[in-house]
């Protein structure tokens, strides 16, 4: 993966900012506030209910430079019924299922005037598939030597009277963007790797939390194998947002510097879906802290269960 690079991030929130508290007293959470506050949790986002998924998607790719446009786009949701913007009343009404295959990807192509590329999308790896349609563009980048430039993106939103909770974590509302490209960029793309139990694919949220701290151990070392590198090497972690207590644990078991994890949007955005890497990502690269040759390892775990991760380096 030496000639591929990720640039060009952009993000949006649902627009509609919550305290822990009110969610709590509107009936929206599981846990008791107190208990979300204690491990990092103050805000969330909401979406009004006229805010579709793919409106989110439009947001978060409204500020990249597309320039001559792209080969390809993967479009990753995680909850399936997000890959659709059709009208369910419409299937209903008429049993024609036309209305169950308006996927929000062949729109953005038309709207965002990407004539010639193709549509992928992704629907199947849970909170980790923004990092999944990373390693998918690069992996497309290798196989189409014709092909330069890819547009990830990935969006969701809770449907009307859903908690916003899952596994402890105070969820949010929204959507990420980049662009993966042969031409040098802020970020090189290193290397990637998936791990997949379906076998928990059921599991409650006691038992996923349980399964966590050893997947992602084992996921962090198998990605550190498969680049040559030793946990020293990493500079930067850009996890997803969770428990804060989680990743004290988890820098102990790594042998690595908690003051090395960067998620600093944890109390203002919660667990935003697949979207928490690149807004801490994005914090990061505006922090003005990082040096050329610095190298910064993403985690993200999802449901599936699925646990997910990039390598990335400054040129």
């Amino acid at each position: 993966m030496t000639d591929v690079y990720v640039d060009d991030f952009g993000y949006a929130l649902g627009e509609r900012k919550v305290h822990v508290t009110d969610s709590a007293a509107a009936g929206l959470l599981y846990s008791r506030a107190t208990d979300l506050a204690s491990a990092g949790f103050t805000w969330h986002h909401v979406c009004e209910p006229e805010t579709t998924a793919y409106d989110l998607a439009r947001r978060a790719t409204a500020g990249l430079s597309l320039g001559d446009g792209v080969d390809a786009i993967v479009y990753a949701t995680c909850l399936p019924l997000n890959g659709n913007v059709g009208d369910v009343e419409g299937w209903r009404r008429t049993g024609d299922v036309k209305h169950l295959m308006d996927f929000p990807i062949s729109r953005m192509q038309a709207d965002l005037g990407l004539d010639r590329a193709v549509a992928i999308g992704l629907n199947q790896q849970a909170c980790t598939s923004m990092l999944g349609s990373i390693r998918l563009a690069g992996a497309l980048l290798g196989a189409e030597p014709g092909w330069a430039r890819i547009l990830c993106v990935s969006a969701d939103r809770f449907p009307a009277g859903s908690r916003y909770e899952q596994a402890y974590n105070l969820i949010s509302d929204g959507a990420a963007a980049c662009v993966v490209s042969r031409a040098p960029g802020r970020l090189r793309l290193v290397a990637a790797h998936q791990i997949t139990n379906g076998g928990l694919g059921e599991a409650s949220d006691d038992e996923t939390v349980g399964s966590y701290f050893a997947y992602m151990h084992r996921l962090v070392r198998e990605t550190l194998d498969r680049a040559g590198m030793a946990a020293g090497d990493i500079d930067w972690i850009v996890p997803q947002n969770t428990n804060e207590k989680a990743w004290q644990i988890l820098s102990r078991l790594l042998g690595v510097d908690h003051a090395r994890v960067w998620l600093p949007s944890l109390p203002d955005t919660g667990h935003v879906i697949s979207a928490d890497n690149i807004v801490n990502l994005t914090a990061l690269l505006d922090s003005g802290r990082l040096r050329p040759g610095q190298r910064l390892l993403l985690m993200m775990a999802g449901f599936g269960l699925n646990w997910q991760s990039v390598i990335l380096e400054v040129p």
